[in-house]
């Protein structure tokens, strides 16, 4: 026992006395979890001491620089690792939401409808883009050349991305501490511009970046540039180069200057704020620095950078102000009825002859100009439309930028004695003659007076007289004869739309119509007693030159017998002869009739030779009178000037109709039956016009004298008689209140006052 316990071997530790072999188990200082004793700390500090020194030794170690070196490199290059895997990551994930690229296409550009004279010159481009797509050959080589020099210099090198132009804008951007500068390149702005909407994400600028590199593999760069041109936002509401040269130089895009098209360049960077149209020192600046960058790039010289620098670009001083906009309005409004939605460009051949479309603003603004203070008009319309119905002028107010309400076309005013010609043309069809006699003296209709202009009468005259007179008193009287109904069919048959009031003041004009209906009604008497399709469009052709619509050329149907149009036009022919209308006569056979609403409210002067038909209106939007501005005055002025520019060099044609006056000594009234008489046939009915219903004769009264200037009641005109006394007819009391309703005629009215 005592040997086996002498040969156990115990543990020891070192420093122990007991320990006696180093081969065993030892724990040392540092290998204590509770600190030893303040020897056991002596020792911890010379361990430290020595480590420290162990540390400054390798410091001296060339290896220990170069790991320090190195560390940067090798943490940059971990971070491209993971940023490399974060960004195709993130181009996977959005690009996953995109379509797939087999589907892509470049959208249709939004359609340009080009609308063009007569002679092919250009009267407005409408559409959401503003204007029609311009070939990179079409357009002026500065134009390309400035968008690159100042938008993306490297445009013809880079591969839709723009590595450097990126690096040095967030440099830039950085350096100045807020956003200043873009990396987007031309063909990222197109993509933009095309498929995405303006939202500034990263998801927007993902798929900005993927399609540009589509587009860049699709089409070649002067067709992304060509793209571009024609679509991209230039301030004002102009889309595309075409459109903006139009708004602000007044000219088309194969026409524009070095400093034009560096002013159109400039505008990119910020279309709205730097618009001439808003700021045009800004603009200007703007423009500076774009030739600047033209001479940097080489793409201009010194002499060349001087010579625009001295003659900035000279803006159009205002756009859309020429009335031919008032013809493209009506145009536009046309256009869905006649080739139904537009799918892509086209071309519109109107009526219009720009060259007289030009006059008559002209006429029109001068007049305004020069009497609008002094006679207190503001506004005016022309309409000129020839034989066949086509519109060759349209005017519709003084001034289309500040007021693009057409008068013209939708302004329903009161035409006065400009709507008479359709009470004569009424009695001429119930059978009188130009050459019929009236009693223009004062007469009352119920309750309403319908006194001459001035208050001058003339006693006994023919019908001939009394239009070219303009005689209120005759005029009541045949609307009395024939009956309103009878006038409102005659105008209805001759062209106008509106809603007419089938009552006496009828005669007077009190029923509104537009100028333009108006016009289109003596059309008739201009032509020979035809009425045709009054329309501006007479061809509608795709870009490529197909044809979507034809104007058609049939005949114009008859809805006035020509012994009719004969009498008339004799008797309009002395309006402008000896009438209201003498200042708006000239070298060629001409006829009209003038109108003045009450209290000069409107005045008008509607005119034909055998080659237009014109009609004039002045007045004011708001209704307020002018001072005593009649359709002799300025209508008649403005209608001759334009008459007279529209005729030259034309040969002089007679209007129609052969009808002859056969005066005589002696006034001979027409027939007056007798009381028992049998009612009298009912003329022959123009084309258009539904026959008459024939009713009994009113009595006759007993015959008394009439004094000339005393007030006579509708229920007993005086008549003069072959013998020269006169008979009195009972006939029942029209409607009495101006404008009022209607009342049902018992019996037929014959002629009053020595009327037949």
């Amino acid at each position: 026992m005592a040997n086996r316990r002498d040969s156990r071997i115990e543990p020891s530790f070192e420093g122990s006395p007991r320990a006696k072999s180093s081969e065993g188990f030892s724990v040392s200082e540092e290998d204590r979890v509770v600190p030893g004793s303040r020897k056991s700390a002596s020792k911890g500090k010379s361990a430290k001491a020595k480590s420290r020194g162990r540390g400054r030794g390798r410091d001296r170690n060339p290896s220990g620089l170069l790991g320090i070196a190195t560390r940067p490199v090798y943490w940059c290059f971990v971070l491209c690792i993971w940023g490399g895997i974060a960004v195709a990551g993130i181009v996977v994930y959005y690009g996953a939401k995109m379509p797939a690229a087999t589907t892509w296409s470049v959208p249709d550009r939004a359609p340009n409808i080009k609308i063009v004279s007569v002679d092919g010159a250009l009267i407005a481009n409408r559409g959401a883009s503003g204007g029609e797509a311009v070939g990179l050959h079409e357009m002026s080589p500065y134009i390309p050349e400035a968008v690159v020099a100042i938008e993306d210099r490297r445009f013809y090198s880079h591969f839709g991305i723009d590595p450097i132009g990126l690096s040095r804008a967030m440099v830039t951007n950085l350096v100045g501490g807020h956003f200043s500068q873009g990396g987007s390149t031309l063909t990222q702005q197109l993509a933009k511009n095309l498929f995405l909407t303006p939202d500034r994400t990263l998801e927007r600028k993902v798929q900005e970046v993927l399609l540009a590199l589509w587009l860049e593999h699709k089409h070649s760069k002067d067709q992304i540039l060509e793209m571009y041109l024609n679509r991209v936002y230039f301030g004002s509401g102009a889309y595309g180069v075409e459109a903006a040269s139009r708004r602000y130089f007044g000219k088309s895009a194969r026409d524009v200057t070095l400093s034009e098209a560096a002013l159109l360049a400039g505008l990119l960077k910020a279309p709205s704020k730097l618009s001439p149209a808003r700021d045009p020192k800004a603009a200007e600046e703007r423009a500076q620095l774009v030739l600047a960058a033209m001479r940097e790039t080489g793409k201009i010289s010194d002499k060349e950078y001087k010579t625009a620098l001295s003659a900035p670009a000279t803006r159009a001083p205002s756009y859309w102000t020429g009335s031919e906009n008032y013809v493209a309005d009506t145009v536009m409004d046309e256009l869905p009825d006649l080739i139904g939605d537009v799918r892509g460009d086209i071309v519109i051949d109107t009526t219009v002859d720009l060259n007289l479309q030009k006059l008559a603003e002209q006429s029109i603004r001068r007049l305004v100009d020069e009497s609008g203070k002094k006679l207190n008009v503001t506004q005016g319309a022309l309409v000129s439309i020839d034989d066949s119905g086509a519109v060759r002028a349209m005017v519709g107010g003084y001034d289309y930028s500040t007021s693009q309400f057409d008068r013209a076309s939708e302004a329903r005013r009161q035409p006065g004695s400009a709507f008479k010609p359709f009470v004569y043309m009424a009695a001429l069809e119930a059978g009188r003659t130009p050459d019929s006699i009236r009693n223009d003296a004062p007469i009352k209709i119920g309750k309403w007076t319908p006194d001459n202009y001035g208050g001058k009468y003339y006693g006994k005259v023919t019908l001939a007289t009394a239009l070219a007179k303009s005689l209120n008193s005759v005029a009541a009287q045949l609307t009395m004869e024939v009956g309103p109904d009878a006038v409102v069919e005659a105008a209805h048959r001759m062209g106008i739309q509106s809603d007419l009031q089938a009552n006496t003041s009828i005669a007077l004009g009190t029923s509104e119509v537009t100028p333009l209906e108006l016009t289109s009604a003596y059309v008739p008497f201009a032509n020979g007693g035809y009425k045709p399709d009054i329309h501006f469009i007479q061809r509608i052709t795709t870009a490529n030159g197909k044809v979507l619509y034809e104007g058609s050329t049939g005949s114009a149907p008859r809805v006035i017998k020509a012994d009719i149009v004969g009498m008339m036009n004799s008797m309009m022919t002395g309006t402008v002869e000896v009438g209201t209308a003498k200042k708006a006569a000239f070298n060629w056979p001409s006829a009209g009739k003038t109108g003045t609403s009450q209290n000069s409210r409107d005045a008008w002067f509607v005119g034909y030779t055998a080659n237009l038909t014109t009609g004039v209106w002045f007045g004011n939007d708001d209704g307020s009178p002018m001072k005593k501005v009649t359709g002799g005055a300025l209508p008649a002025q403005a209608w001759h000037e334009f008459m007279v520019a529209a005729h030259q060099g034309v040969p002089v044609r007679p209007l129609p109709g052969t009808w002859k006056s056969t005066p005589s000594d002696t006034i001979v009234p027409d027939e007056i039956p007798s009381a028992d008489a049998s009612p009298p046939p009912a003329p022959p009915a123009a084309v258009g016009q539904s026959q008459p219903v024939a009713q009994a004769p009113a009595p006759v009264r007993q015959v008394r004298t009439a004094k000339p200037a005393e007030t006579v009641d509708a229920g007993g005109f005086d008549m003069p008689s072959d013998s020269g006394s006169t008979a009195s007819i009972k006939h029942p009391v029209p409607p009495g209140d101006v404008g009022g309703p209607k009342k049902r005629r018992q019996t037929s009215i014959l002629d009053i006052l020595g009327g037949g």
